[in-house]
């Protein structure tokens, strides 16, 4: 059945619905600054400041924001605290850590806490809006220096056998989570195996099913714990016998 003009033109006016943002730093020249950033695109939008880690635990219930971009070193509440408590009270949203801390420790301290996603406040300006964009459609970023960082952690504190896993994971999906390690897209996964990104899909929720994890984040740091994927994993993804 054919379209009208009418609804073609309706559909167009649609627009696309906005990622919403609430930014957790003690320093306000740098809230404001990565306001100003965000407030250029117009898939995004800042509906909050927080300053101390109470402040933003307030503001997440009473806002519901889809991504926090939470600072570590925070007044009252340090950030990786408030991300735990955030994980629990409003699970629906993603908290991405923004710090100037890039050690393993941090690292994996903040994702254990249940963040997303770990990124430098080095970064330039337009790499953090890709970062960021990238994040609200995946809901995962990890760089591959901070998951260097992550893997050697873990690989530190790993005891646990991985036989059973093995078992259950198959050699696709053990690719799968192989590439995500190296923190690659849903679409850049399928080009690696060749297939649609629906089909991605269904190999993450099996995984994550078997893993007994709920997104990407936790799927790879279980893996790296059982030995699943390694550091090596990471660099360049087995290949399917």
């Amino acid at each position: 059945m054919a379209v009208s003009a009418k609804a073609k033109a309706k559909k167009a006016q649609t627009p696309k619905k906005r990622v919403t943002v609430l930014i957790a730093d003690d320093q306000t020249l740098f809230r404001e600054g990565i306001k100003d950033l965000l407030e250029n695109e117009k898939s995004i939008e800042v509906i909050g400041e927080a300053a101390d880690g109470s402040e933003v635990l307030r503001m997440a219930k009473k806002l519901r924001p889809n991504v926090i971009l939470m600072d570590i070193k925070l007044p009252h509440l340090d950030g990786v605290s408030a991300t735990r408590q955030i994980r629990k009270d409003c699970p629906e949203t993603n908290v991405l850590i923004l710090s100037s801390f890039e050690d393993e420790a941090h690292v994996m301290e903040a994702i254990q806490a249940g963040a997303n996603g770990y990124l430098s406040k080095m970064l330039p300006a337009s790499e953090l809006v890709n970062a960021l964009k990238t994040f609200a459609n995946e809901g995962v970023m990890i760089p591959q220096p901070v998951m260097g960082k992550l893997i050697q952690g873990l690989r530190q504190m790993s005891n646990a056998s991985a036989e059973a896993s093995l078992v259950a994971l198959t050699k696709t999906e053990i690719r799968v989570l192989a590439l995500l390690g190296r923190g690659q897209s849903n679409k850049e996964i399928a080009r690696q195996l060749e297939c649609s990104v629906k089909t991605v899909k269904n190999h993450l929720n099996s995984i994550f099913q078997k893993l007994e994890v709920s997104n990407r984040t936790e799927a790879v740091v279980k893996g790296i714990e059982i030995g699943l994927i390694s550091a090596e994993d990471s660099s360049s993804p087995p290949a399917i016998s």
